[in-house]
């Protein structure tokens, strides 16, 4: 495995509200287009983000000038923000975007986290249509979640499985004020019946809801309250089985453990018990390759403090050490963990690199997208993998 090239995607510009670029994503459509999307803002952290779009018609190696597809949508008088838009390409030019909109007026000024109750603001995940490739898009609308969701963090592209139903995977979180233990957990939510023309507006002032989402199926919980998975990415194989990797955290040391994956055979309703892979710390959102193999991009944070890559011969087999590429390296000391999970949590302002995300492409090499920069700005990279052959 090997790097084969490597560019800037979009630069932050300092002291504008599109300083921090974070939370990118690419999908590469079946015109050929590749389709990137990444969330700007002032800080990592800000009432003014919002999420804009690039595109490239030669394979990746020059991208167009960004565009905001999307106002940020007022939900029920409530001014919010987006933080990332997962794309999934449902049928030849018709893609399914998938948000995590912030509600930023019931508590203003607070950030995302609230550091004392370990509660996160109001969040809802929303949905759009295009038939056009992305280039218009139809009105918002808001997928319905349990009480015991909470606050919904998304953390995958829409999900196309093997019995016909597309998946959500959702992390629970606790409400902004909120003091009680946090129990949480990853689920999935299915839905078998999913049309474009469930895309019509709602009433006056308010977002349409789309209806037929399932009830929530667990995707990775420790019952203890102990480890919590968080970040969940996911991968379908070429044989239909889902692969999950979480990053995981043990809030009794304060300490993240080795990126652990759960496998499902009949469409992410039942796993199998969480796999310690053997390496540090938080996953990427795999490439799965056409032949079964899984190329893993991942973050090091407090080791080796990079953006390193593994491949695996199969969804369920172990990843070589020896195939390891670094993507992105960072010189400065890493310093010290944290010793608790509202201080690690509020620390994560302060990371200037991460998020990788992976897409196999036609041609069977890998396009890798991140963030890195400084406090003052971060850009969105990507870098092309060849995994080589078998």
């Amino acid at each position: 495995m090997q790097i084969t090239d490597s560019g800037t995607l979009s630069r932050g510009q300092p002291g504008t509200s599109r300083a921090i670029l974070t939370f990118p994503t690419i999908i590469s459509l079946d015109s050929g287009i590749f389709l990137a999307t990444y969330r700007t803002g002032t800080t990592k952290d800000a009432d003014d983000e919002t999420v804009e779009f690039v595109r490239s018609t030669d394979g990746g190696r020059t991208w167009s000038e960004p565009w905001k597809p999307f106002g940020n949508p007022t939900l029920d008088g409530l001014h919010g923000s987006l933080r990332v838009c997962y794309l999934t390409e449902l049928s030849p030019g018709h893609l399914l975007g998938a948000t995590m909109w912030i509600d930023r007026t019931t508590w203003p000024g607070g950030g995302l986290f609230n550091e004392e109750t370990e509660g996160c603001l109001p969040m809802q995940v929303l949905l759009a249509d295009s038939n056009d490739g992305g280039e218009s898009w139809s009105p918002w609308r808001l997928v319905p979640m349990p009480e015991e969701i909470g606050p919904p963090s998304l953390t995958a592209p829409v999900l196309q499985l093997a019995d016909g139903s597309l998946a959500l995977s959702i992390e629970t979180n606790k409400h902004y004020e909120d003091a009680s233990p946090w129990m949480q957990k990853v689920v999935f939510m299915h839905r078998h019946d999913y049309q474009a023309s469930s895309s019509s507006p709602g009433p006056a002032g308010k977002l349409a809801v789309d209806p037929g989402w399932a009830e929530p199926v667990v995707a990775g919980e420790d019952r203890g309250g102990r480890i919590f998975n968080w970040d969940l990415r996911c991968g379908v194989a070429p044989d239909g089985r889902v692969a999950t990797f979480s990053w995981t955290y043990d809030t009794e040391t304060a300490r993240y453990l080795n990126i652990h994956r759960r496998i499902s055979t009949d469409s992410g309703r039942t796993w199998t018990d969480a796999e310690d892979l053997g390496f540090a710390d938080q996953a990427a959102r795999p490439a799965m390759l056409a032949d079964g193999r899984v190329l893993l991009p991942y973050v090091d944070r407090f080791g080796s403090r990079s953006i390193r890559a593994r491949l695996a011969p199969a969804i369920d087999a172990p990843f070589d050490p020896a195939s390891e590429v670094v993507i992105y390296s960072q010189e400065q000391d890493p310093g010290d963990q944290t010793d608790s999970t509202s201080e690690l949590l509020s620390e994560m302002s302060l990371w200037t690199f991460g998020l990788p995300y992976a897409e196999t492409l036609a041609d069977g090499t890998v396009l890798v997208v991140y963030y890195a920069g400084s406090d003052e700005a971060m850009d969105i990279h990507w870098t092309r993998i060849d995994p080589g052959l078998v």
